[in-house]
């Protein structure tokens, strides 16, 4: 995972000194593979990049390692450098000079994921560094977060960047623009399951962390009904999914990551054993509790696979992958950081001070 992150970290000079970003996939040879699903999209984005800069910044901040804080800021200076002046982000940068592709249909300006991505990776960001640049940048995006709609997945990420820096007594939106986000998720459902946006039946588990975010939201706003809704939604969606060690023919970590966080937030909450019990459970998909009763993490060369397609392991191993492992198994990763940044130390030489 950490040391799958350092193979896939690239310089980007034209960002800055110290500006690097990762390579969006790589194959089984950890060979850097451009982003192809929709046409040419690039080669690095701001997805990832606000993804690791999470959990970089995480990992920091439990261990106090400073190579990674070093290894935040040069994404942090990547981030920085596809955000425009009016609050909007693009995504992908075509080559590692930096060229930004302004007009992809996942590049475009203002997009709603690689928007709100941004918007949360800057606000920890902020709260570690308080880099007047990042200020700046990080009150652009969430102007825009406020005044423009955005389906309940995208709401998610933007309520987690506010409750981020609410807990510290910082205002980045008013608390009743956050209740409205939170109303917003909680509404959009299908009996008792949350919805990732209002067009769909049946919600992809990738990306879905609306149960952890209501959770982690209720004790704050005092809105029980919130906890409650997530509850809900979490036995009736993804309890069931865990306990069949997710059988779906396509399981990306992204989905599985995404499990473990809500049943985390949910144990932390309200304290119940059960959660935690199935938090555990999921977290083993990546040590081969899974359909293919294979590890996706490959704890000997530290690389996570991009998922499973019927029964078969996917031999490559992306940025998206290694990030989500990660988080999902935080603890153990947070145990044993320093010994893999010191098998990668050449790898991150190109963000040391």
């Amino acid at each position: 995972m950490i040391r799958q992150l350092a193979r896939l970290t690239r310089q980007v000079p034209s960002a800055g000194r110290r500006a690097v970003a990762l390579s969006v996939y790589a194959n089984d040879e950890d060979d850097g593979l451009a982003a192809r699903d929709q046409g040419f999209e690039g080669v690095a984005c701001v997805d990832d990049a606000a993804r690791a800069i999470v959990l970089l910044l995480d990992l920091y901040r439990d261990t106090g390692d400073r190579r990674l804080g070093e290894w935040a800021t040069g994404l942090v200076d990547f981030v920085l450098y596809m955000q425009l002046h009016d609050g909007r982000f693009h995504n992908f940068i075509r080559d590692w000079d930096g060229t930004i592709n302004t007009d992809g249909p996942t590049s475009y300006a203002g997009g709603t994921f690689w928007q709100a991505r941004a918007v949360r990776a800057l606000a920890k960001a902020h709260l570690v560094y308080r880099d007047p640049r990042v200020a700046v940048a990080l009150a652009r995006g969430f102007a825009f977060a406020t005044e423009n709609p955005a389906p309940p997945d995208v709401r998610t990420i933007q309520v987690l960047a506010a409750l981020d820096l609410m807990r510290v007594g910082l205002t980045p939106v008013l608390r009743e623009t956050l209740e409205e986000w939170c109303d917003e998720i909680a509404e959009c459902r299908e009996g008792e399951v949350l919805l990732n946006n209002p067009d769909e039946q049946q919600p992809h588990l990738w990306g879905h962390v609306h149960e952890g975010v209501l959770a982690e939201a209720a004790p704050l706003l005092d809105r029980p009904d919130l906890l409650e809704v997530a509850r809900q939604s979490a036995h009736a969606l993804l309890v069931p999914q865990i306990e069949a060690a997710f059988p779906a023919r396509t399981v990306q970590p992204y989905g599985v990551a995404a499990a473990v966080y809500a049943m985390d937030r949910l144990y932390q909450t309200t304290g119940e054993s059960a959660y935690a019990r199935w938090r555990d459970h999921a977290r083993a998909w990546f040590d081969g509790r899974n359909a293919a009763s294979e590890p996706v993490y490959d704890r000997v060369n530290g690389r996570v696979s991009d998922g499973i397609d019927d029964g078969r392991l996917n031999p490559h191993s992306g940025a998206e992958s290694n990030i989500v492992g990660a988080q999902a198994l935080l603890p153990d990763v947070a145990a044993r950081v320093g010994t893999l940044l010191d098998a990668v130390a050449d790898r991150l030489e190109v963000v040391a001070a």
